[in-house]
C-alpha cells in the first residue's frame, strides 16, 4: 500500500513538472523551427529539421543586442547595490537599538502594500523633472534598494547570536569589522537570495521600462522583444529572443538555488 501511494506520489509530480515545463520545452524547440505564425496544429512548434537560423536573424538586427546590454546595466546596478545595502539595513534593523526602530522599519513595509501601479504616474512625472526618461537612471536609481530584501536579511539576522557580535567587540572590533568580519560571512545565503531576487525581478521586468523608455535604442531585452511581436509577429524569432533571454535567468537561480533555499527557510518568522 505504502509503494503504492508513492508511486502515485511520483506519477503526480513528474505530470505537474511537465505542465509546468512545457510552455519553456515549446519555448526553446520553436526557437529551432522556422515558422512565423503559430498555427492550428498543436504540435507545430516541433522542428522537423532544427535550424539556428532564427538566432541568425536575431542577431543580425543590431538592435537586439542594444537591448541584452540596456538589460545587463539596469540589472547588474541594483544587484549589486541591494546585496549591500539590504545586508547593512537589514543588520541595523536586526542587532541595533536607536529610538523608532520598529516604527521606521514598519513604515517601510507598508510601502509594500502600495501597490506600484499608483505611483508610476508620480514618478513619471519627477523623472521627467529630473530629465531621467530614456535614460538608465529612471530604471536604476528607484532599485538601488528593496524593502522585501531588508525583510529577508533583518529576519535572518534576529536568528543569529548576539554573542557572536559581543565576542568581535571583546576582541576590539568596532561596527564596520563586526559586520564584514563577522555578520556579512554569515548572512551569505541570504544575500546571495536578496541578489537572485533582484535580478530575476529587474531582468524579467515589462512594466516599468515600457513607460520609461520610448525610444527603441533604450528598450531592455523585455520592451525589445515586445516592440519585435508588433513589429513582425514572427513565431520562431519571438521563440529564439525569449529563449535568449530566459538563460541568464536560469543560470543564476541554478548557481545560486542551494543559497537562495537555504536563505528562504532560514528567513522565516520565528
Amino acid at each position: 500500500m505504502l509503494v503504492q501511494k508513492k508511486i502515485l506520489k511520483y506519477i503526480a509530480l513528474s505530470l505537474l513538472a511537465f505542465v509546468f515545463l512545457m510552455p519553456f520545452i515549446i519555448m526553446a524547440l520553436g526557437s529551432l523551427k522556422e515558422v512565423q505564425y503559430a498555427q492550428v496544429d498543436p504540435l507545430f512548434w516541433i522542428p522537423e529539421e532544427p535550424s539556428l537560423v532564427n538566432y541568425i536573424n536575431i542577431f543580425e538586427d543590431g538592435m537586439f543586442l542594444r537591448w541584452i546590454f540596456n538589460s545587463v546595466v539596469i540589472t547588474i546596478v541594483p544587484v549589486g547595490s541591494q546585496m549591500l545595502l539590504c545586508a547593512v539595513l537589514g543588520y541595523i534593523f536586526a542587532k541595533k537599538q536607536f529610538p523608532g526602530r520598529e516604527i521606521i522599519f514598519w513604515i517601510f513595509m507598508a510601502v509594500i502594500m502600495i501597490p506600484q501601479q499608483l505611483l508610476i504616474i508620480p514618478k513619471y512625472i519627477m523623472f521627467a523633472d529630473f530629465g531621467w526618461i530614456n535614460t538608465y537612471w529612471s530604471l536604476i536609481v528607484p532599485e538601488l534598494w528593496g524593502i522585501m530584501g531588508v525583510f529577508l536579511v533583518r529576519q535572518f539576522l534576529q536568528n543569529i547570536p548576539n554573542d557572536l557580535e559581543e565576542a568581535a567587540r571583546m576582541d576590539g572590533a568596532n561596527d564596520i569589522q563586526v559586520f564584514f568580519r563577522v555578520i556579512l560571512p554569515l548572512s551569505v545565503p541570504v544575500v546571495a537570495t536578496v541578489g537572485t531576487f533582484s535580478f530575476i525581478s529587474n531582468w524579467n521586468d515589462l512594466f516599468q521600462p515600457l513607460i520609461y523608455m520610448t525610444k527603441e535604442e533604450m528598450f531592455p531585452v523585455t520592451v525589445g522583444l515586445a516592440s519585435l511581436l508588433g513589429k513582425e509577429g514572427n513565431f520562431g524569432i519571438e521563440m529564439a529572443g525569449s529563449t535568449i533571454s530566459f538563460i541568464p535567468t536560469f543560470i543564476i537561480f541554478l548557481f545560486f538555488q542551494r543559497y537562495f533555499t537555504e536563505g528562504i527557510q532560514m528567513s522565516g518568522l520565528k
